[in-house]
């Protein structure tokens, strides 16, 4: 077990605590089989009733994966990149389908691996301090580790708009969403996490009493204006959307899309498109892990990562520079299946 995860029994609660604080926790490969391993034994323990997931000292749950290691292997064979992405949607899909109930705390930024983690939970706590985001386009990649099953399903167009744009979002909206089960001050989650390790069986009476009335939902008050703009399932459409709308909402999303990797874009939008027509949780990962493994290898995943992380220019040069230069053919490539004895498959 590695000292970046915290693995200990308290009561009758398994406790993974992230602690990777100066990364704000973000996720690398032996966190993730770390977790894993745990939640196995954890599973078929009589002295384990309830699993909760938060963090240590920080200001964040979990700000993502181990992006720059992926980058480094993407200038390489990538084999070390889709081995962490292997791990990884196993961890996603062993917490999404365990049969003792998980609770995730979202304390804090709440960001990419950090929504692998905490949206498969059964119980998913939000408070005052969430930010909520899938900003993948960002750097070249796409809204992963189930991304294109939770935001598929979120109503109206809001998943569509926020794989796009990578929009955080906060506590309150994470509830309207339904993205979190509860909204409750950060102040009581500790005593709330004493309760439930002392007494699982009260475990919905306990996050009920604890819930506070979230504040407005800003995301909400826009959902007209979403649903209007983002309706199309091409990037090229809700450009022509957004430019003939005009209004200062509209071009604020804008100038936000005009920084995106165009490639990354078109592959979320058809992701999502396909998420919602897959059967189970673990055909979705296995579609994502194809995406992961080639998107990857594009130009744009270690231009984005160089752009952000390494020269933090902010000024990444995409390739294709424009969503007409994406075509079919290349988002076809990204999509088709592995050969056989490269397919992803769950634990």
């Amino acid at each position: 077990m590695t000292d970046e995860v915290l693995s200990f029994i308290d009561g009758r609660a398994g406790r993974l605590r992230l602690n990777r604080p100066k990364a704000i926790h973000a996720l690398n490969l032996p966190m993730v089989e770390a977790m894993t391993a745990q939640l196995q034994a954890w599973a078929s323990d009589p002295a384990v009733d309830v699993v909760l997931v938060d963090h240590a000292e920080g200001r964040g749950f979990c700000a993502g994966g181990d992006v720059l290691m992926i980058r480094d292997s993407a200038m390489d064979d990538g084999a070390a990149g889709r081995a962490f992405f292997h791990d990884e949607y196993r961890l996603n899909t062993l917490m999404f389908t365990y049969a003792k109930p998980i609770v995730a705390f979202m304390d804090g930024i709440t960001m990419g691996g950090g929504v692998g983690i905490s949206q498969p939970a059964r119980f998913r706590i939000a408070t005052e301090n969430t930010r909520f985001a899938m900003p993948e386009s960002g750097i070249g990649l796409f809204p992963d580790v189930g991304g294109g099953w939770y935001l598929s399903r979120l109503p109206g167009r809001v998943g569509v708009y926020l794989a796009l744009t990578g929009a955080r979002i906060d506590g309150a909206d994470c509830r309207a969403l339904g993205l979190a089960t509860h909204y409750i001050p950060s102040e009581a989650l500790e005593q709330v996490k004493a309760q439930i390790a002392q007494t699982p069986d009260d475990l919905s009476a306990i996050l009920g009493e604890a819930s506070v009335a979230p504040p407005a939902s800003r995301i909400m008050e826009s959902r007209a204006d979403i649903a209007r703009i983002f309706a199309a399932d091409r990037l090229e459409h809700i450009f022509a959307a957004l430019e003939a709308d005009g209004g200062p909402w509209a071009s604020e999303q804008l100038g936000t899309l005009r920084t995106k990797s165009p490639l990354t874009c078109k592959v979320a939008l058809r992701q999502l498109a396909l998420s919602r027509g897959c059967a189970t949780f673990a055909d979705n990962m296995a579609m994502e892990y194809r995406i992961a493994s080639r998107i990857i290898r594009q130009p744009d995943f270690p231009e984005g990562v160089r752009a952000l992380l390494i020269d933090k220019d902010n000024a990444p040069r995409w390739s294709p520079a424009t969503a007409e230069g994406v075509t079919d053919a290349q988002l076809d490539a990204i999509f088709a299946p592995l050969p056989p004895d490269e397919e992803w498959r769950p634990l």
